[in-house]
């Protein structure tokens, strides 16, 4: 689904975020990204949503090459990937409802198919009882979930997670995860970032470590992950 063939990322001022970066994501797999923080995680993910495109190389979703896809389609292949944010970019004047609604009333669902979906996603999340506050209400960690809920509620064939459990507690960033591989086993393609490493060894699937921006390893599922990524 998902190809980076030779890709660097360089920002203003000279920052360089990514390296020639080559590694293939299969249609229906889980996988995981992790390295230190500022190794370029957060890039790798906003090149995939098109959110910033790529100073060389090709990244190429489902054998587009998107970095080449004009603006005006750009909106399409969105609705097709469900993004997680670190920094839950929700609109703090919206309600939870709302905020989760989003991808639904610009797909033009109905409003009685949008309620149903909203109120089982924050279900899911555990935050049913909250869908009349606003985001400023909430804890960080219940932030982050109200984000969890807006990314699942399109039913994307791919989900872009970046540091999903954060702010959550242990229990809640196990409940998640278990979450994201029920999600993986009904064909929904993951790429996880994270720096919970006790986590990623627990689920045992495939992890991409990116070290000053280049792919410095591809472990396969049930690899034992050793050493410090993080920091």
């Amino acid at each position: 689904m998902i190809r980076f063939e030779r890709v660097a990322k360089r920002y203003p001022g000279g920052i360089q975020a990514l390296s020639d970066v080559n590694f293939e994501l299969a249609d229906g797999e889980l996988a995981f990204l992790t390295g230190h923080s500022g190794a370029g995680k957060s890039t790798l993910l906003r090149l995939i949503a098109l959110l910033e495109r790529p100073s060389r190389g090709q990244v190429l979703f489902d054998g587009r090459n998107v970095g080449k896809l004009a603006r005006r389609h750009i909106p399409y292949l969105r609705r097709r990937i469900g993004v997680i944010f670190q920094d839950h970019r929700l609109l703090s004047d919206k309600k939870v409802f709302d905020n989760v609604a989003l991808p639904l009333l610009i797909a033009g669902v109905s409003y009685s198919e949008i309620k149903r979906r909203v109120r089982a996603a924050l279900d899911k999340v555990g935050l049913i009882d909250k869908e009349n506050m606003y985001p400023p209400m909430l804890s960080g960690g219940q932030q982050q979930r109200v984000g969890i809920a807006r990314a699942i509620i399109g039913k994307p064939p791919l989900l872009l997670a970046d540091e999903p459990t954060g702010n959550l507690d242990p229990d809640m960033s196990a409940d998640l995860m278990d979450y994201f591989v029920q999600l993986n086993e009904v064909g929904v393609t993951v790429l996880i970032a994270s720096h919970d490493l006790d986590l990623i060894r627990r689920l045992g699937k495939r992890v991409l470590v990116l070290k000053d921006g280049t792919m410095v390893d591809d472990l396969p599922p049930r690899q034992t992950l050793t050493g410090d990524t993080s920091g």
